[in-house]
């Protein structure tokens, strides 16, 4: 099916070239066509999944994006606690999971070492990507990290052609570009939106973990998609679910190994106290936290299975403005004109990558 939307979309490129007739609407209406066989070719079901693991994409990431900047605007300094906020909730995927095995006779993928220690890898990836976003979250608003998160599209273009072998064309290169533009305004832009609170030194090194956990959070993609392809097998939705749990557990693990020897467990409690709202606020951040962060991961991997690395990119990199919106009306973020034009050419870049992704774009 794939391979007849292909030669459909080269059919409609050969008729631009060739000087043939082609209006918008003919243009429209085949790429309709195109969409609803690739509709008919999947079952409801994939199609619900997917829209559910998208969903929890846009929603739950963005939700835990901005409870990171609530607990540091209220009064919280750790950041390994954030980090480890951001896995505790593995059991999540897990009561999702075991089900699977108990009423849709699903069964557990075989566990051999290199399986394994693709799992460790990545939960350590994981653990050490989360950590960079704290310190990213701490030093900058949410709308100017979220903002410079969206250059993880360009690291997730980057590394699925030079790991999984996804193709580049010159749509996905020009969106590269642009989005790499975006990010060079904002940091021309550094002293509009800096919090008095944060000293110029703090703010560009948030600057510098906020890009390097970007590339790292392709860089997972990337390895997730290959552990995919090399050993799961693309088999079932489940072995989404197994590889959600073991990444997530092993990267609780490494985390909470950083917060005992950081000794910030201990610290938790004063911290509580000192929180605006009290207590219950504090729980509450730190609760929401780990629901949401655990829900938009295993909706970006799901999306990986059900569909490949340009689409989890594309969603990862939609949930951006999205974010950088919310921060501005929610918690009353900075808006210069810098950071506006920013948005809008990500959002340009966006629209490459998306047309360069869809069925009939030629593959270099």
């Amino acid at each position: 099916m794939q391979e007849q939307l292909l030669e459909e979309g080269d059919r409609m490129e050969e008729e631009v070239s060739s000087g043939i007739s082609f209006s918008p609407l003919v243009w429209v209406s085949k790429f309709q066509t195109m969409a609803r066989e690739a509709y008919k070719s999947k079952p409801i079901s994939h199609w619900v999944l997917l829209l559910l693991s998208s969903l929890g994409m846009l929603v739950a990431f963005p939700a835990s994006s901005l409870l990171s900047r609530v607990y540091y605007a209220n009064g919280g300094t750790s950041k390994w606690i954030i980090s480890w906020v951001a896995v505790a909730g593995w059991p999540i995927p897990a009561l999702i999971l075991f089900p699977t095995y108990l009423f849709f006779n699903a069964s557990p993928s075989p566990l051999n070492l290199y399986l394994f220690l693709s799992y460790v890898f990545l939960g350590f990836l994981s653990a050490a990507d989360n950590l960079m976003y704290a310190y990213a979250y701490a030093y900058l608003p949410a709308s100017t990290a979220s903002l410079l998160a969206s250059s993880s599209l360009v690291f997730s273009a980057l590394f699925g052609f030079l790991i999984v072998k996804n193709k580049l064309n010159a749509s996905m290169i020009n969106a590269i570009v642009i989005i790499t533009a975006a990010m060079a305004i904002i940091a021309l832009d550094s002293d509009s939106d800096r919090y008095a609170s944060v000293s110029n030194s703090q703010y560009i090194w948030g600057f510098v973990w906020d890009i390097l956990a970007s590339a790292l959070h392709g860089l997972i993609f990337a390895l997730s998609e290959l552990i995919f392809v090399k050993f799961l097998g693309r088999r079932s939705f489940h072995v989404v679910l197994e590889q959600q749990v073991m990444v997530s557990f092993l990267a609780f693990v490494f985390t909470t190994i950083g917060v005992i020897v950081n000794k910030d467990f201990q610290g938790m409690v004063s911290e509580a106290k000192t929180f605006k709202g009290g207590e219950s606020a504090y729980n509450q951040v730190l609760i929401w936290g780990t629901i949401t962060f655990q829900l938009g991961v295993l909706g970006g991997t799901a999306v990986l299975y059900l569909a490949s690395t340009v689409m989890a990119g594309v969603l990862n990199a939609v949930r951006v403005p999205l974010t950088s919106i919310a921060a501005v009306i929610l918690l009353h973020d900075p808006m210069s004109g810098f950071k506006i034009l920013s948005l809008v050419i990500t959002f340009w870049g966006f629209a490459s990558y998306i047309y360069g992704t869809a069925p009939g774009t030629k593959l270099s």
